[in-house]
């Protein structure tokens, strides 16, 4: 597929080209560099509490911007896109002078950032890319696209296929495997998809693997709003018509630590993972604590670590260098094309973890205690 599957599916958001590093959006506001930082405001904007993930990215921008002594105005939209317009709008009104979003639906915010760009005020994209717009200024995220390549290496290891080197395993097919995506309203997904399935394809064209479902699509694979419930739901629907003949999941390509989750609950309600119907191997993404005490349990396979303490350094970074009528600095002025423009951006690295990957990765670095491991959950 490569990356032209990508550019099919998400309408050109990869592109080549070049492009200026701030467009017609705001660019930055008037120069703020002789302000004190307790006469400014950020405007953060995510997008639901329900994930532990956006809890902690919401929580260490606003610790990270109070740290030098800016106002924080941090606001979750549970999930609904009317009120993540409405808080962004009154951001807006009460004179936030950056803001940094991380978008439910990428496409919904259009006339909130109008009317941040008329006003002058700066727009860094959080992590989702927000789309169609030139009022965009800044994005900060991770290579989506290889967070997917990761994500589809991970099954493959799981399943014996490859070894972690990448050399070849010794593990045989034919092996069914069922595939998962995230909501289609985040720009995230259709990279996440791509790189997994530019991945797959190969082992799925030779036999290797097997989609019983035949649902490889990123429409049937899709969960609204990531839901750990919807994602559960499906898993369910998928073996009571794909699996009802005795054969058995050996995979599950899933994008996100909730998803996963969910679709452990549906296997081990059809009885996986007692007696010899072991669990299949299943991905994930986002390290939450609940998934990786089921890494380390030997229940989830794998997940993806995007330290989300580095995220929001690189938001903080970026909105300082607007205040300060500066470019923040962008390591990928060529990727992220909205559909109107090719937006500035700083990714990140990542890391998949494994089981015997939790000590180092995130235990050591302090992401994660081992106490929060052991029970599962994060110390308030």
């Amino acid at each position: 597929m490569g990356r032209k599957f990508l550019i099919a599916l998400g309408g050109a958001m990869l592109t080549l080209s070049m492009a200026a590093c701030s467009g017609g959006g705001a660019g930055g506001s008037g120069d703020k560099s002789g302000e004190k930082p307790s006469d400014l405001t950020i405007g953060v904007s995510m997008p639901t509490q329900v994930s532990e993930r956006w809890i902690a990215d919401g929580n260490a921008v606003k610790s990270k911007l109070e740290a030098k002594g800016y106002k924080v105005d941090l606001q979750y939209a549970g999930d609904d896109i009317p009120t993540q317009s409405q808080q962004v709008d009154q951001m807006i009104t009460q004179g936030a002078d950056v803001l940094i979003i991380a978008a439910i639906d990428g496409t919904a915010l259009n006339s909130q950032l109008q009317a941040a760009a008329a006003a002058k005020i700066p727009v860094i994209s959080y992590d989702r890319l927000i789309r169609g717009s030139k009022d965009v200024d800044f994005y900060v995220s991770f290579d989506n696209y290889k967070v997917g390549v990761a994500q589809g290496t991970a099954l493959l290891v799981g399943l014996g296929l490859l070894n972690k080197d990448g050399s070849k395993g010794t593990a045989k097919g034919p092996l069914n495997i069922e595939i998962f995506a995230g909501s289609l309203d985040d720009n995230n997904t259709q990279y996440f998809y791509g790189g997994a399935m530019d991945t797959l394809k190969p082992f799925i064209d030779d036999g290797t693997l097997i989609v019983k479902s035949k649902q490889t699509t990123p429409e049937q694979a899709a969960i609204l709003r990531w839901q750990q419930e919807t994602a559960q739901k499906r898993m369910e629907n998928l073996l009571t018509s794909s699996y009802n003949d005795g054969s058995k999941v050996d995979g599950v390509l899933s994008p996100y630590d909730g998803i996963s989750r969910g679709i452990i609950t549906a296997l081990q309600n059809a009885g996986y993972g007692s007696g010899a119907k072991k669990l299949p191997v299943v991905t994930g993404q986002d390290a939450e604590i609940a998934s990786i005490k089921l890494i380390n349990d030997g229940v989830q396979g794998s997940t993806v670590f995007k330290d989300t303490r580095l995220l929001a350094d690189q938001a903080v970074n970026a909105a300082e260098a607007f205040l300060q009528k500066k470019e923040p600095q962008a390591n990928d002025t060529k990727t992220y094309n909205n559909g109107v423009k090719v937006v500035p951006a700083y990714l990140l690295p990542f890391a998949t973890v494994y089981k015997d990957d939790i000590k180092a990765t995130l235990i050591d670095s302090g992401y994660w205690t081992a106490e929060e491991v052991a029970a599962g959950q994060a110390k308030k």
